[in-house]
This record gives C-alpha cells, sequence and structure tokens, in this order.
C-alpha cells in the first residue's frame, strides 16, 4: 500500500523535499513563498520560508516502506522517532533560518535590506527613525530633521522626549524656570521677555493683584479705570454676567452690561416705552422732558416722520402742521 505525501497547492510529490506546514498542510517552498511569503520593501522579492521557520525535511522513499497497522500509517511516528534520532547522533543536520524577516508598520524586509535610506548602514538591532517611507538611522536623521535645543543648542536625538512652544523645541532636562532653573515639564508655565517662568515663580515677580479677589493675575487680565482684574472678575455690577470682550458703560464708576443699564437708568421712549441707551451714536429727540428714538418721533395721525420738521402737540401727541390744522 502506497501513500502519497504532496504539496497541498501543487500536488507535486514532497518525498526528498523541504517543505512547509501551514495549517497543518505541507506546501512546497516554491509554492508557499508564491502564496504567503512577504514581499522586501527594499528590493521588491519575496522573503523566503528559511528567514521564517525552520523547513521541514522528509527522507526519500515511500510510504511502502514503512509498516501499517490495519491501514493506518505509522510513518509521522516512525519518521519523527527516526529523525529525531540521527540529529543526535549527528547523522543528519537540520537546516536552519539563515536570515530574519524584520517587519516595522506591516512592512517587511530582510535582514540584509533592511538599512538607512540615506548611508545605507545596517538597521538591525539598531535605533532607527522614520520620515515618510523612509527608514533613518539616529545619525542621518539628526543630521537632516532632528530639531535644536533652544536652550543648549545641541541636537534632539529622535526618541528624546522633548518640549515645544511656538515653534522652539528644548530638551526636557533643558526647558526650565528662568527664575528658579527648575525643570518645567508638563507644569502651566508663563512666558515673558522671551523667557519661560514657572506660575510661582511669575506671580512673585510679575503679576499684579486683581482689584475684585485681590489674587494674582497670571494670563488674560483686564485694565479698566487703570485698574487690573481677572476676565472672570470684571462683570456686570447688576447681572454679574462677564463683561470682557462685550459693550459695557459705567455708572458712578461701576460697570454695567448694555442691558442692565438701560433696564435701570435708560429714559424711555414716549413713541415705543423702550429704553433710550444714547450707546454707538443712537439718535432720539427730546422735548419737554420726554424722549423718543428718532425713527419713533412721528405724527400721531399719519405716521409721518418730524425729524428735523415742525411739528404741534395735543394733548401729548406730536402732530405735523397738515394733520394739526384739522384740531
Amino acid at each position: 500500500m502506497t501513500e502519497r505525501f504532496d504539496c497541498h497547492h501543487c500536488e507535486e510529490s514532497l518525498f526528498g523535499k523541504k517543505y512547509i506546514l501551514r495549517e497543518e498542510s505541507p506546501y512546497c517552498v516554491a509554492c508557499f513563498e508564491a502564496l504567503y511569503a512577504s514581499m522586501c520593501e527594499e528590493c521588491q522579492k519575496p522573503i523566503g520560508c528559511d528567514c521564517k521557520v525552520k523547513p521541514g525535511l522528509c527522507p526519500r522513499g515511500t510510504v511502502s516502506d514503512f509498516p501499517s497497522i490495519q491501514g493506518f500509517s505509522l510513518l509521522p511516528v516512525i519518521m519523527v522517532i527516526l529523525l529525531s534520532f540521527l540529529v543526535a547522533e549527528g547523522l543528519l543536520q537540520v537546516q536552519r533560518s539563515t536570515c530574519q524577516d524584520l517587519s516595522y508598520k506591516d512592512r517587511h524586509w530582510h535582514e540584509a535590506c533592511f538599512h538607512c535610506s540615506r548611508c545605507k548602514s545596517s538597521l538591525v538591532d539598531k535605533p532607527f527613525a522614520a520620515k515618510g517611507d523612509q527608514l533613518l538611522c539616529t545619525d542621518c536623521y539628526s543630521h537632516e530633521y532632528s530639531s535644536k535645543c533652544q536652550e543648549c543648542k545641541k541636537t534632539i536625538m529622535p526618541g528624546t522626549r522633548k518640549m515645544e512652544y511656538k515653534g522652539s523645541s528644548w530638551h526636557e532636562t533643558c526647558f526650565v524656570c528662568h527664575h528658579c532653573q527648575q525643570p518645567i515639564g508638563t507644569k502651566s508655565f508663563i512666558p515673558k521677555d522671551e523667557q519661560n517662568f514657572c506660575v510661582p515663580c511669575y506671580e512673585k515677580q510679575y503679576a499684579l493683584p486683581c482689584v475684585q479677589c485681590k489674587k494674582p493675575i497670571t494670563t488674560g487680565g483686564v485694565t479698566y479705570r487703570e485698574q487690573p482684574w481677572h476676565r472672570e472678575c470684571f462683570v456686570c455690577t447688576a447681572c454679574k454676567k462677564p463683561l470682557s470682550g462685550q459693550r459695557f458703560t459705567s455708572r458712578d464708576e461701576f460697570a454695567y452690561c448694555l442691558s442692565c443699564f438701560c433696564d435701570l437708568y435708560a429714559k424711555k421712549c414716549a413713541g415705543c416705552t423702550n429704553p433710550i441707551s444714547g450707546l454707538g451714536g443712537t439718535k432720539y429727540i427730546s422735548f419737554e422732558e420726554r424722549q423718543w428714538h428718532n425713527d419713533c418721533f412721528n405724527c400721531k395721525k399719519c405716521s409721518l416722520s418730524l425729524v428735523g420738521r415742525g411739528f404741534l402737540t395735543e394733548r401729548g401727541d406730536i402732530l405735523c402742521p397738515d394733520c394739526g390744522k384739522d384740531i
């Protein structure tokens, strides 16, 4: 009884040849590399099976050379025992992998092809940096792309922690407070006169106290009547809404938003009864202790605008001369 031992893909006999097992199915080397081998990024050639797994060995002969019991072949068991004995006695050498399949971000290289894109030095077991599709050794990357430390003027090597602010870079240990010389790290800091200060040092050296809360103003202050305020402390006297960046007015040295000022202090239009703020160039008409918006100063009967015209009054109403003739 003869049992075949063929490649799972091309079905050619594997007796006496190297083969590779994949999901318990044997493949000849050519089929395995064509179907499953990774492509080298550098030379664009397949990365052979020798770079991945130890190849299997099958002695020459046929299954009929081995005994069987009730149709069940003892080939696998006998083969393992025989090969183990031959290897142990030094009568058979198992071919081992002579190279490596090196991978980085789903890309693959032969060991001999894994080198710096600039100087071609090997990157195997060495640190490297990626720039686009290129891999560079630390020396080439530093020469072409690495930033210089703003403090010590030395190159910031790839993989080294660095601090960046407004286009400048520092070694982590060089990014220190100008006053106390302690590393700032990821803590808050305040720039002044092209120098960086930790918050405590800045407050001691430069910060002004807020008129409202008396605490130091580190950033985002507001000046009103030549006095410093935190933005969040400069609010409407009535409704307490922030006034920073908003139009506001004052009365008796107190600041008010326009809405509160109009509600509290503005005169009311005799025509529409809405407040007349008088702010922002708003024009209005005043007559006998009454005020009108320009748009509201119209004849009571015909609604003709009386701005810049003569008019008559009748029981509190204002009339144009034509409508006043009928009175």
